[in-house]
């Protein structure tokens, strides 16, 4: 917790002249934070603009205030740190959110469990035993479980166009660095021609449905959308899915990635949750947390120690304060899951991978355990991806087994989503006896 009684901007290291912090950085970015973290304590600034938490209390409290004295992370190509504009997109996405819930809650997700294993093992057949990069594999799984959660049978197309927009938004992702929109450099070009190109495809099959008769009740989550009440505009069931498809999309996929990575170096919990899925009725189809719990905690250690949103950021909307330090308007403040996840002040062997810690049912203080965020913003998401992700590991430990050359040699890559590096693996199936 933050400690002392300054208040002000807190301390930091003071890097180089011209360049300040950023070549170290870049250089190796969880090591500069745990070194700044070593030095500086819970919260450190980086630069005059730019304040790193590492506090579980004051973490959530910036989630919380999330649209009350916080905005969330710009977009691409905000120079100008239009604050205003950037409150107002957060007022109407929280309203949007309401009119999603009924579409991704517990109950909806759970209705989807047959078609998310469908698409795992048509995509596990096709890999017929060859070695595969598992991240491009696991995007491959997200984009079509995602899209077709969205839109059903209307879904075709859609994971073609997320792929694009993933690629066309790394290089923002990965990059500290910043430039104008007007540069016509070529990652611009692609990034503007994707977004377009995905925004006018949702906005097309939004326009079909809404000619459709409608069914008597909702049979995918753009239903729910216009079934929703008030009415919701066009352009905000387009936005609200492209919210809902990305993060459906990278977030799971990147999971999953570090879930195989643990997996293929720990053939006994492979072999645990095997078993767990061939006692449990219809295999790993059904109620995923009633009768899956140890997939359910796989994954959720998981994500305990590769958190996907490994960094997050909310910026100041005004002069504000957090814990016992100023802000001004415009202040980034990012706030480290990952290093909170593995902070021995809250978590009995940190670096452990141990799926039991979530079984005895006294992990950690809640607030210590942030993979989908927390406060008004957390992931809309969060049950369905912790559904899918359980659904997915229970069947891959269920009919596979997993062979990778370089899982002890990759490493995690701290930029975007966290995963690890050009993971490869062989998913070989398993022979059932009769």
């Amino acid at each position: 917790m933050a400690v002392g009684e300054q208040t002000g901007r807190p301390p930091g290291p003071r890097g180089r002249r011209l360049t300040g912090n950023m070549r170290a950085y870049e250089a190796d970015r969880i090591g500069f934070l745990r070194r700044a973290h070593r030095e500086y304590g819970d919260v450190f600034s980086f630069d005059d603009r730019t304040v790193f938490v590492i506090d579980p209390e004051l973490t959530h409290e910036a989630l919380a205030r999330t649209g009350q004295g916080f905005v969330t992370e710009l977009a691409p190509f905000d120079m100008r740190r239009d604050l205003d504009r950037a409150a107002a997109q957060a007022a109407a996405w929280m309203s949007a959110r309401r009119a999603a819930w009924p579409g991704l809650n517990r109950s909806a997700a759970a209705g989807t469990d047959g078609r998310t294993v469908e698409i795992l093992d048509a995509l596990m057949a096709g890999t017929a035993g060859h070695e595969v990069d598992v991240l491009t594999t696991m995007r491959t799984f997200t984009a079509e479980a995602i899209a077709g959660y969205c839109f059903g049978a209307d879904s075709a197309g859609v994971p073609g166009l997320l792929h694009e927009t993933i690629r066309a938004t790394r290089p923002f992702t990965e990059s500290s660095y910043e430039f104008p929109a007007w540069l016509p450099i070529p990652r611009h070009r692609r990034f503007f021609r994707t977004s377009r190109d995905l925004t006018e495809a949702l906005a097309g099959i939004v326009r079909g449905r809404r000619a459709s008769p409608a069914g008597s009740r909702p049979a995918d989550l753009l239903d729910s959308l216009l079934d929703a009440g008030p009415a919701m505009p066009d352009d905000t069931v387009v936005s609200t899915l492209h919210s809902i498809l990305m993060g459906g999309h990278g977030v799971p996929a990147a999971a999953l990635t570090s879930l195989v990575w643990e997996l293929a170096r720990r053939p006994r919990i492979l072999g645990d949750l095997r078993d767990e899925a061939n006692g449990s009725p219809g295999g790993a189809v059904g109620p995923a947390s009633a009768r899956l719990p140890l997939a359910e905690a796989v994954v959720r250690e998981t994500l305990r120690l590769h958190p996907p949103a490994w960094l997050m950021t909310r910026t100041a909307g005004a002069a504000t304060t957090l814990g016992r330090w100023s802000l001004d308007p415009g202040d980034d403040v990012l706030l480290n899951p990952y290093l909170i996840h593995r902070d021995p002040r809250w978590w009995q062997r940190p670096d452990d991978f141990d799926p039991g810690r979530w079984l005895d049912g006294h992990p950690a203080p809640g607030p210590a355990y942030l993979p989908f965020g927390a406060g008004p913003r957390v992931c809309l998401g969060s049950a369905l991806a912790l559904r899918q992700l359980t659904l997915a590991a229970s069947r891959l430990s269920q009919h596979f087994t997993i062979d990778s050359p370089n899982a002890s040699s990759v490493t995690p890559r701290f930029m975007g989503r966290l995963a690890p590096t050009g993971l490869r693996a062989r998913f070989t199936a398993v022979r059932h006896r009769s």
